[in-house]
This record gives C-alpha cells, sequence and structure tokens, in this order.
C-alpha cells in the first residue's frame, strides 16, 4: 500500500527540523522493515533554520556537534548559517531516501493513548481545516520547544512609540532598515546575531538588555576541523572534531560552575583585548 494511503504506522514523529529528520534516519537505520511518517505543520521542511529569516540568521552551536554524529559536517565554517543548515538537512533526506515519508501542512491537534488497543490515535488538521486520524504504535515529539504561530510577547508597553515593532520569528522578507535608528531587545543568542548584522545598513542600533550575557569570541571556522578534514577520511575526522568540541563545552560548563570568578576574569581579560582597550 502507497504510503499516502496508509492510516496506522510503527512510528508517528511529530516535526521535520533537526530533530524529526535525526530521529527518521535512526529509524530507518534500526527498524528496516517497520513503517513511518513524518507530520510537518508547515509547507517546508528544517523547522527553525527555514521559519527564521531574520539578518544573519545561524547556529548558535558549532555544527560538529549540532550536526548528526552519522553526518560528517563538510562546510569550512562551523558556525553555520541557515541556508548551510538546510542543504545539509536536504542532503540527508534524500541520501537516506526519507523525503517520501514527510507527509507537510499536517497539525497535529491531539494524541490520545488506547491501552485496549495499544496505540496511539493521532487527530491531524489539514491545510484546509478538515480533521483526519492516525495510529501508531510510538509517537515521537519533535516538535520544538516556542510557538510557530505566535512569538512570545513579555507585555512591554510601548506606550506613544511610533515606529515599527519587528519580531525575529516573523521578519518579514522585503523589509528595508536601512539608515534607522535600531533597538534591539535582548541579549541572548539572536540578539548577538542580528546587532552586527544589521549594523552595516542601519543608522544606529542599540542593544537593550535586563541582564548581561556572558560570552567570548571564537573564529567562525575550526582550524583543527579544517586541517584533520585534509589529512584523514571525512568520517574520522568528523569523530574526532565532534569529541574534541564536546569535551572542551564540557570543560568550559564545569569551569563556570566551579570557578566563576576565574572565568570571569578570563572574559573580562578577552573582552579588553577585543576592544583594544
Amino acid at each position: 500500500m502507497h504510503m499516502e494511503t496508509e492510516t496506522h504506522f510503527d512510528l508517528l514523529i511529530v516535526g521535520a527540523g533537526l530533530s524529526g529528520i535525526g530521529a527518521a534516519c535512526h529509524f530507518t537505520r534500526d527498524c528496516p522493515g517497520k513503517t513511518y511518517a513524518v507530520l510537518e505543520m508547515r509547507p517546508r521542511m528544517g523547522g527553525t533554520w527555514d521559519l527564521f529569516r531574520y539578518p544573519g540568521v545561524r547556529s548558535d552551536s558549532d555544527m560538529h556537534t549540532l550536526g548528526f554524529v552519522f553526518e560528517p559536517w563538510k562546510h569550512e565554517k562551523t558556525i553555520a548559517d541557515a541556508p548551510s543548515i538546510l542543504e545539509y538537512l536536504n542532503t540527508i533526506v534524500d541520501e537516506r531516501d526519507i523525503r517520501k515519508h514527510i507527509r507537510y501542512s499536517q497539525k497535529v491537534i491531539s494524541a490520545d493513548w488506547h491501552g485496549d488497543e495499544a496505540r496511539w490515535h493521532v487527530t491531524i488538521e489539514q491545510a484546509d481545516g478538515s480533521h483526519t486520524r492516525m495510529t501508531a504504535n510510538f509517537l515521537y515529539l519533535a516538535s520544538g520547544y516556542y510557538d510557530y504561530d505566535e512569538a512570545y510577547d513579555p507585555g512591554f508597553e510601548l506606550g506613544d512609540f511610533k515606529g515599527q515593532v519587528l519580531h525575529p520569528q516573523f521578519w518579514p522578507e522585503d523589509h528595508d532598515y536601512a539608515g534607522k535608528k535600531v533597538v534591539v531587545i535582548g541579549s541572548g543568542a539572536t540578539a548577538v546575531t542580528i546587532v552586527p548584522s544589521m549594523a552595516d545598513k542601519a543608522e544606529h542600533v542599540t542593544m537593550l538588555q535586563r541582564t548581561p550575557t556572558w560570552m567570548f569570541s571564537r573564529p567562525a571556522k575550526d582550524g583543527l576541523a579544517n586541517f584533520l578534514r585534509k589529512v584523514l577520511p571525512e568520517e574520522t575526522a568528523y569523530k574526532i572534531t565532534r569529541w574534541k568540541n564536546v569535551k572542551m563545552q564540557d570543560f568550559a560548563f564545569k569551569q563556570a560552575r566551579n570557578k566563576p570568578e576565574r572565568v570571569k576574569k578570563m572574559l573580562k581579560k578577552a573582552i579588553v583585548k577585543a576592544l583594544g582597550t
């Protein structure tokens, strides 16, 4: 029976972003002969990396650890932009014949476990508003942690402000900010990406933050990773780089927890060096 007509699967995966595609890859490899489908509420795969279109959108983690253990990251830049990550995902779904299992514009409304049948009953809303139902032995939720329909509203009072208010999650494709004065509220991963990306065209960009974010600057390109790729097989170089980055991040985290003052001093020293003051 063709997959599009099937209503019962061994596994239903909700979401066709990094997590959903990863789950499909593992299931394809480890459970040959079992049936599955990936339900994606949007008309395209990619999740975060297809949804976000704000200036400079990129990963905030290196792709040797954010990427999959079974698929080497081959790009020169380890801190990757959204188009590169989408290219990575599209290559994976095509090489592993996963694309045919993805069903688009399928919004999961509810999932109920029926113990007497030992299966999930999943209600899905179609693009035309109609509802259908599928069943599955296992249900895997890879739908992310934020609302795709409504951006987070912190409840700021805008008062008499007459300017344009934007949220990066719904960035207009034709938005022109050249010559404008911009205030970016926040100092997390999105803010530190968007501020320098807008600075070349905007008249002035200000970051407004409640609590300073501690961070340190690292090159976009991993010198060791690119060197290893030249002298070792692709998979071997990737495994070594991945191991190195995991260990470095684990060490940095433990140092920050156990010796915060020492780490603070090191970060301040790096800031002074970067600013030349």
